[in-house]
């Protein structure tokens, strides 16, 4: 039997692509899906959450580098547009009400360096701020440090 067709998530929705072996990134992303609920009568659920060590996604987002996967978060919207590392968490600022507060702070102008250099920061070294070595899904936090 051939292998199903890779879900598509729905029209109107952004894919958070993430690293679900790190600790650390999978508790951001638990983060993302309560900012992502509904607030005073808005839509919520604006976000899908995939794993860059799914095998759809490769298939789904053949545009997005797998190196580029490894080092930062990275957004896909609705238009195909691709929002990686700060980029992606300025964007998802806009994109969901419960973070709203949080646009005009990471939007300052001249501020885009800023953020992009601590969101690098954090992102080499979040092995480390995952936890302990057996918080981490098979290990790999000890594997990747």
């Amino acid at each position: 039997m051939p292998a199903s067709p890779p879900a598509l998530p729905p029209p109107d929705t952004d894919v958070v692509l993430y690293d679900g072996e790190c600790a650390f990134c999978r508790a951001r992303m638990e983060q993302l899906r309560w900012f992502d609920r509904p607030l005073l009568g808005l839509r919520g659920h604006r976000l899908a959450y995939l794993s860059l060590h799914a095998v759809e996604v490769a298939t789904l987002y053949p545009q997005v580098p797998h190196q580029r996967l490894l080092e930062e978060m990275v957004v896909v919207d609705p238009q195909g547009r691709i929002h990686g590392g700060a980029d992606a968490v300025r964007h998802l600022s806009r994109r969901l009400p419960r973070l709203w507060w949080l646009a005009p702070i990471l939007h300052l102008p001249g501020s885009k360096g800023v953020w992009r250099a601590l969101y690098r920061c954090l992102a080499r070294n979040r092995y480390r701020l995952g936890g302990r070595v057996a918080d981490c899904h098979e290990g790999v936090c000890a594997i990747r440090r």
